[in-house]
């Protein structure tokens, strides 16, 4: 970043249109493309055909129809919920398969897989905002409680390489502030990962292999007693190794280019292993996750391998106060640490514990109450390696609070209102109020009108504030970051189709970025960034076996002074998924990830480009051959991903080179086997 005044200023370009055309032309499509079904009329039935088409659209009615529970804290519709979300239903999963969280990620509307030079390889940016070289304006969830990083202030590389998604059961995605619940990183989305819970005794193992070495195996363990619930499961995955060169234009941010290094041939590995583990006893719940990723990563021409690692746990308790108020007390522990072997020599670790009582309170009919409080501990340290005896660089602890309500007040018939605040203490920092306002309006059975504004915030990281770097100064008086989102959207919902289109406004305030300006750099709350844009998707089942779904993006976003596509992400993106489910058990999907052009001129390396992330998955269930054993099931599968085979370099993103990084190699298909022995309760 550079930053002069009251600007935030990434040195990456792309797009070279002009956004507000641009915009009109996408409201004009995505409009377009809903209009024939908020006016399509259900085909007429035979009366030999009635009985059978009801039973179908029942069927299809439970495939849309999904409660999601993290807009309120409280089970309710999607069209109901005060929120643009995103949801990834276990048919889905099952349909389009996956090897890592990432993988999945960036086929939910709205969502873009980006990476960063150094402190977090792997992260996905919400509506185009990767102001960050961190993941730290989203907040992943894992069933609804928070696991943040707190030295640096938001790395999620571990988790989305490294969670085991067989565990799965759906994920739902909020688009844009959430920290009127979530509280801090929950800034421009939160993605909450909801697991499966146990329906039977058993355990099923799956294996495959892929060109190259490539290997993914997982493993998911099942038991059910009375009262008792318990379920684990294990993911080892590991991509073929990446060979091929790279050079680092030594480049003075103030000055003229220096010259590059000579071509190194480099050897990048990808590998990460997780586990995930949950038990629960009448109103007594237990989870825990454990999450490694190893990948490479470019430091001023150096390149290295670091190692991710985070534990999570939680215990809950869930308790009814009356009839109408349900009541849960949660406390939560996440740990990360980042190791680096190699230059800059540096090691991380820290934590965070929460304590939380959440309320959903019925008032009446029509007021619905969200209200809690909790409280929570940082600490971390930061430890240099490069000299010896090793010195820490940066080491604080920081307590906090807050309390935080939402009410859903039903107008009219047709008519909701939402409205909500979290009132946040963050150490010393003066007393902080996010407030969240809405109206969802539904003109008819089948459509859905949503108006919100909401506002959300980051809490400055412990390395933010406490470094001590030779040439980089933490700052003890920066403030949170801050970000104001306007929403207005609709969307129809018919027995077989689904189809919304939404605009978006957000601004960022006060960002937390690195003053070039003094001899020692120093962090500091210097920048306003404006996102603005349109994002389309649907989902369409022909029938219970076929469904097409798809998606569209565009945004544009510019800094304070008025410096335009300050984000290594692409103005448009396009998304496409078809898939066929035969009734005995035949699955093949395909699913296309476009992503448009940027415009950034790489000195050295390859350009980073428009590209298309085309995966397939094909599953075939093999029961009707082996029926005689009653407990046991075996299917085969294939998955492919970038089966189109062009290597993905991306943007420097926090190295100031202008220069640009290794990313995706290219195609990998994995071949496997699973095996299932699964006995009913």
């Amino acid at each position: 970043m550079k930053v002069s005044g009251n600007d935030v200023r990434l040195v990456i370009g792309n797009g070279r249109a002009t956004h507000r055309n641009l915009t009109v032309w996408a409201v004009i499509a995505a409009m377009l493309l809903i209009s024939p079904l908020l006016f399509a009329q259900e085909p007429p039935q035979t009366p030999d055909k009635e009985d059978s088409a009801k039973l179908l659209s029942l069927d299809l009615e439970s495939l849309f129809n999904v409660k999601v529970t993290t807009a309120s804290k409280f089970s309710e519709s999607l069209s109901d919920a005060p929120g643009v979300m995103s949801v990834i239903s276990r048919d889905e999963l099952k349909r389009f398969g996956a090897v890592t969280l990432r993988e999945i990620l960036e086929r939910v509307p709205g969502l873009t897989g980006t990476s960063a030079y150094f402190t977090d390889r792997s992260m996905v940016a919400a509506r185009g905002d990767q102001t960050k070289i961190d993941g730290g304006h989203i907040l992943i969830l894992i069933n609804g409680r928070p696991t943040r990083e707190v030295l640096e202030g938001g790395i999620i590389s571990d988790l989305l390489e490294a969670f085991p998604v067989s565990v799965l059961d759906r994920i739902e995605v909020i688009k844009g502030p959430g920290s009127v619940l979530y509280g801090s990183n929950a800034f421009s989305a939160v993605v909450n990962l909801i697991t499966q819970k146990s329906t039977s005794n058993g355990l099923i193992l799956s294996g495959a292999g892929g060109n190259e070495g490539a290997l993914s195996t997982s493993g998911q363990a099942m038991l059910t007693h009375g009262a008792f619930n318990a379920i684990g499961a294990v993911q080892v995955h590991r991509e073929p190794d990446w060979s091929t060169s790279y050079r680092f234009p030594f480049v003075d941010p103030f000055g003229p280019p220096q010259g590059t290094t000579a071509v190194q041939n480099i050897r990048l590995r990808n590998h990460s292993a997780g586990s995930y583990a949950s038990a629960s006893y009448k109103n007594l719940t237990l989870m825990s996750s454990f999450t490694e990723f190893h990948g490479g990563t470019f430091v001023r021409g150096a390149v290295g391998e670091n190692r991710w690692r985070r534990g999570f746990g939680d215990i809950g308790y869930a308790f009814k106060v009356s009839s109408h108020w349900d009541s849960s007390i949660n406390l939560t522990y996440t740990r990360t640490t980042l190791d680096v072997p190699d230059y800059p020599y540096i090691g991380r670790d820290s934590n965070e514990i929460t304590a939380e009582w959440t309320n959903a309170l019925s008032i009446s009919l029509k007021d619905r109450l969200t209200f809690g409080t909790l409280y929570n501990h940082i600490s971390g340290q930061e430890t240099y390696f490069g000299i010896s005896p090793s010195i820490p660089i940066s080491v604080g602890t920081r307590s906090g609070g807050a309390l935080y309500g939402q009410l859903d007040h039903q107008l009219l018939p047709e008519v909701k209102l939402i409205g909500g605040f979290q009132a946040n203490k963050v150490g010393s920092i003066d007393l902080n109020v996010v407030p969240r306002a809405g109206v969802i309006w539904n003109p008819s059975t089948h459509v859905n009108v949503k108006v919100l504004y909401s506002k959300a915030f980051r809490a400055p990281s412990i390395n933010e504030t406490r470094l001590n770097h030779p040439s980089l100064a933490g700052n003890p008086d920066l403030r949170p970051e801050q970000v104001g989102t306007f929403d207005i959207g609709t969307t129809y919902q018919g027995r077989r189709v689904r189809a919304g289109v939404n605009y978006f406004r957000s601004r960022q305030t006060d960002s937390i970025v690195i003053d070039f300006s003094t001899p020692r750099w120093v962090y500091a709350n210097l920048g306003v960034a404006t996102f603005q844009g349109v994002e389309f998707e649907g989902k369409y089942y022909f029938s219970k076996h076929f469904l097409l779904e798809g998606s569209t993006l565009y945004q544009a976003n510019e800094d304070g002074n008025g410096k335009k596509n300050i984000t290594p992400v692409a103005n448009f993106g396009a998304k496409a998924g078809v898939s066929y489910e035969s009734q005995d058990g035949f699955i093949v999907s395909l699913f296309d990830n476009y992503q448009g052009h940027l415009d950034y001129p790489a000195t050295v390396n390859p350009q980073p480009g428009a590209y298309h992330l085309m995966n397939l998955h094909a599953r075939w269930d093999l029961s009707k051959f082996t029926s005689k054993f009653e407990k046991g099931k075996v299917a085969l599968f294939v998955h492919g991903d970038n089966l189109i085979n062009k290597q993905v370099w991306m943007p420097d993103l926090g190295g100031n080179s202008g220069d640009s990084i290794a990313v995706n190699r290219g195609r990998t298909v994995y071949f496997g086997v699973e095996v299932a022995v699964l006995s009913k309760k």
